[in-house]
């Protein structure tokens, strides 16, 4: 299945990868929305003591589309993807869609995504939010910073959004950068990857993507801790931008190639 729903026949090379920890019922609104449009669905339930994860084991017990691996204990988003993508590469998947659990990600934009992969291989296809109202002003503008040491760090490279984790990477492309080093395995992961990736040459492609920030009273759920988090942040972007300084000759030689033909 190239672009279809998830009647159509599963796909042997693109899988859709919920990493998921304590997001309380609406995961199953999520991964019944995934499923309703992508074949194979992989849940990867990160340490939750919330129940969540044998409601899903149940779910996917009618569901042959559907896999849930369940994690021991709470290890962070970016190890939760890793665990997934071994197992997607030794089952040969070349491709995964990670999405969150919490309901705001668009499941619409699934089989878009998957067609601009597909047709798009070498290419890392990242969503670029649109956001509404209900978007907190003060995450909105922390991610304005972020974005500017994300462009800083690959020479504007083309990454749209450097935290917004609705993306298609190639996974043998991932793995390597994440073997390879001990970050990127929580909060750090969206932004980290992202940058490696364009350093390796991983072209990205951004789609536009409506996000809404769901209340407590509509189920939603945030693990962001301000504090925290933000000091992650912050170490990450000082250990890339001292990273990107020997790596300066071969990105001005990619940003030169990038310019378009002088026209006298």
């Amino acid at each position: 299945m190239s672009a279809g729903l998830a009647a159509s026949s599963p796909s042997r090379t693109h899988l859709l990868l919920i990493p998921s920890y304590n997001t309380g019922p609406k995961v199953l609104e999520t991964v019944r929305a995934a499923r309703a449009r992508w074949d194979p669905v992989w849940v990867v339930v990160d340490g939750s003591t919330d129940g969540t994860a044998r409601a899903l084991l149940a779910l996917a017990e009618g569901d042959p589309g559907l896999r849930v691996d369940v994690l021991p204990r709470n290890r962070g988003k970016g190890a939760a993807v890793l665990h997934g993508l071994h197992r997607a590469a030794a089952e040969g998947f070349t491709h995964v869609l990670v999405m969150d659990a919490d309901g705001q990600h668009p499941a619409h934009l699934i089989p878009e995504f998957m067609r601009t992969s597909t047709a798009r291989p070498e290419a890392m296809i990242l969503g670029r939010p649109i956001f509404d109202a209900s978007a907190p002003l003060i995450r909105v503008r922390g991610r304005r910073l972020s974005n500017w040491c994300t462009h800083a760090e690959t020479l504007n490279a083309g990454i749209g959004d450097s935290l917004f984790g609705f993306r298609v990477y190639p996974i043998a492309e991932l793995v390597r950068v994440m073997a390879r080093r001990p970050f990127m395995r929580r909060f750090d992961f969206d932004p980290e990857v992202a940058v490696r990736l364009a350093w390796r040459g991983v072209k990205p492609i951004n789609i536009d993507a409506p996000v809404r920030y769901l209340s407590p009273a509509e189920g939603g759920v945030s693990h962001f801790n301000y504090l925290r988090d933000n000091v992650l942040l912050t170490f990450m972007h000082l250990r890339l931008l001292l990273e990107t300084v020997p790596r300066l000759p071969v990105l001005l030689s990619r940003r030169w190639l990038r310019r378009p033909p002088y026209q006298p």
